[in-house]
């Protein structure tokens, strides 16, 4: 049988930048998706921006018996906002009735319903207050 010395068990443990050789990851935090959200929000937004601004003809746009003059860029641009909302209702409404057939409903009938008897000194009704006049 062989015996292991001290310096055949030892491991080698680093507190510094280094562990076991190779470096020690950085800790993922919140703070980087929000960072790279915002960067790319800002992006989006300046693209309409441009998009706006390029488009800047004058239209005529009639909409439910309402009509006005907007440029191109913008009334292209609130159509296509309305049509995100109209997706985003649809959704909505679909997953509500979906939500709504999953779950079991309840139903109380008059013979399910349990009352708690009172003690036996009092009389039926005694608990009630008396209406004031």
């Amino acid at each position: 049988m062989t015996r292991f010395t001290d310096s055949a068990r030892s491991t080698k443990v680093q507190s510094g930048p280094e562990i076991n050789d190779r470096p020690r990851p950085v800790p993922r935090v919140r703070v980087g998706g929000s960072l790279i959200a915002f960067a790319a929000s800002a992006v989006v937004l300046l693209l309409l921006l441009i998009f706006i601004l390029q488009n800047g003809q004058r239209t005529d746009v009639h909409f439910f018996g309402a009509q006005g003059q907007l440029s191109m860029g913008v009334a292209l641009l609130l159509a296509a906002v309305f049509g995100v909302l109209l997706v985003t209702v649809q959704a909505t409404v679909r997953r509500i009735v979906q939500l709504r057939l999953l779950t079991p409903r309840r139903r109380t009938t008059p013979s399910t319903t349990i009352t708690r008897p009172g003690p036996p000194d009092t009389e039926p009704g005694a608990d009630v207050p008396e209406e004031r006049n």
